[in-house]
């Protein structure tokens, strides 16, 4: 698979059009094995103000979850997560911060 057929798959597992309805995601980005976007900057409106994730699929076949906090030049890992198989893939992104992906 190319990174932009990854990229698309993890898109779709987290819900695709209802993510970005409900979570104001933007800026989706095919990376290495994965997928970054970025978050709305309102630090009351995402959980420990996470502006940005990177989904990578593992070689395991499961996902590291790593989220970010930025702020101007300062970048700041907040949390990372490994070992995520696709099936729970939406409730740890909840989880992490604080969005639901669908009604």
């Amino acid at each position: 698979m190319t990174n932009k057929e990854i990229a698309q798959n993890i898109l779709t597992q987290l819900g695709g059009n209802r993510l970005i309805a409900m979570t104001g995601a933007k800026n989706f980005v095919a990376i290495d094995r994965g997928l970054q976007f970025d978050l709305p900057k309102k630090a009351h409106f995402v959980k420990n103000g996470i502006t940005r994730l990177h989904i990578v699929l593992d070689a395991s076949d499961t996902y590291t979850i790593k989220a970010f906090k930025i702020r101007g030049m300062n970048v700041t890992e907040v949390s990372e997560s490994s070992m995520i198989y696709c099936d729970v893939l939406q409730a740890t992104f909840t989880e992490l911060t604080g969005l639901d992906t669908h009604l």
